[in-house]
């Protein structure tokens, strides 16, 4: 049987998904803290990838993978966290809100481009669902719009 995660094991449960401290870590986890903290360049591990700590494979693959989207590319790392929080704000995660908007703030984010932001999110959620209702036609100019652009 495989064992029990449990944060997932009882959703009625609060205040929330149990953690694990660095302490109490296996050899494992720990070097995944270890990188976190080396790559975030901070002395603390957050409470999610010590709820994730549960179930190693998926902790290790998710900082691999996070690391990687959110490390450097075609978008600068002001604009991830914007639309990580804007996600964020869309699927209602609380933690994923206070995260982004802390790491959005770090990276230079004001009041006021959080506040549009907020905005923005609100009115293509309220578009979105508008649209989707009515089913409307996607437009002839719109049609086949390619993604990515070849040539």
């Amino acid at each position: 049987m495989p064992p029990r995660i449990p944060a997932l094991a009882d959703p009625r449960r609060t205040p929330g998904a149990s953690v694990i401290e660095y302490e109490d870590a296996s050899p494992e986890v720990r070097a995944v803290y270890d990188d976190i903290m080396a790559t975030r360049r901070t002395d603390r591990v957050n409470n999610f990838w010590k709820a994730l700590a549960h179930h190693p494979p998926t902790l290790a693959r998710t900082w691999r993978d996070l690391r990687e989207v959110m490390g450097a590319g075609a978008l600068d790392p002001l604009t991830k966290e914007l639309v990580y929080l804007a996600v964020s704000m869309t699927n209602s995660c609380e933690y994923c809100i206070a995260s982004h908007s802390a790491a959005a703030r770090a990276k230079g984010a004001t009041d006021d481009m959080l506040g549009e932001l907020m905005a923005v999110v609100g009115m293509a959620n309220e578009t979105n669902r508008l649209a989707a209702a009515l089913r409307v036609p996607v437009d002839a100019a719109f049609e086949g719009e390619p993604w990515p652009r070849t040539g």
